[in-house]
């Protein structure tokens, strides 16, 4: 696995070193040791998967400390547009995002640590996404922020040449950065 650290610290991409033959392809999806070697101990414990058609958006979605989650996030058919925004207010990068495509063809993988919000949009028909979580799902702590934010500038309807946009009520409606709830703290030690 090739492990690179993006231009906000503590936000990895991973890619994996994928063996092909004539019975298809095989990888390691997910090694602890190697992954604590690069990242850090985090304790994943929950598996979550989606499935959703071309030009559904999801995000910015996060959780309040103390049920903040760290997510290790892949696709594992089709592809997504993967963004992830700093919400730790007293960081060096707060209200910057990260954003790359994961697809089933590539096999990244994106490490998104606690105090992130995060959202995709989905460039193909019927892709599949999968991402582990270090805290479980707690609705009363469940947060949003604005996907089209002015202070992101993210053109969604320009990637991939998604034109129409599916979002759900709440991902439409909700806060923008400036008034968005974030309890989040910055240490880059303890940022997972």
């Amino acid at each position: 696995m090739n492990f690179i650290e993006t231009a906000i610290p503590g936000v990895w991409m991973m890619e994996p070193e994928v063996l092909h033959d004539t019975r298809g392809y095989f990888f390691e999806a997910f090694k602890q040791a190697e992954f604590e070697a690069h990242i850090g101990e985090v304790c994943f414990i929950q598996e979550n998967e989606s499935c959703s058609s071309r030009g559904v958006l999801r995000g910015l979605h996060y959780q309040l400390a103390p049920f903040s989650q760290a997510k290790l996030v892949r696709v594992i058919q089709g592809a997504v547009w993967d963004v992830a925004v700093d919400l730790r207010r007293d960081s060096p990068t707060f209200g910057q995002h990260i954003a790359v495509e994961l697809s089933a063809g590539n096999k990244r993988q994106l490490f998104i640590p606690r105090g992130f919000a995060h959202g995709f949009l989905v460039l193909e028909e019927r892709t599949v996404f999968t991402y582990k979580v270090d805290n479980p799902y707690m609705p009363a702590y469940e947060r949003s922020v604005r996907y089209d934010d002015p202070h992101f500038g993210i053109d969604w309807r320009r990637i991939g040449g998604v034109k129409e946009l599916t979002l759900s009520d709440k991902d439409r409606q909700a806060p923008l950065l400036a008034d968005a709830e974030t309890n989040f703290i910055y240490h880059q030690k303890q940022s997972l």
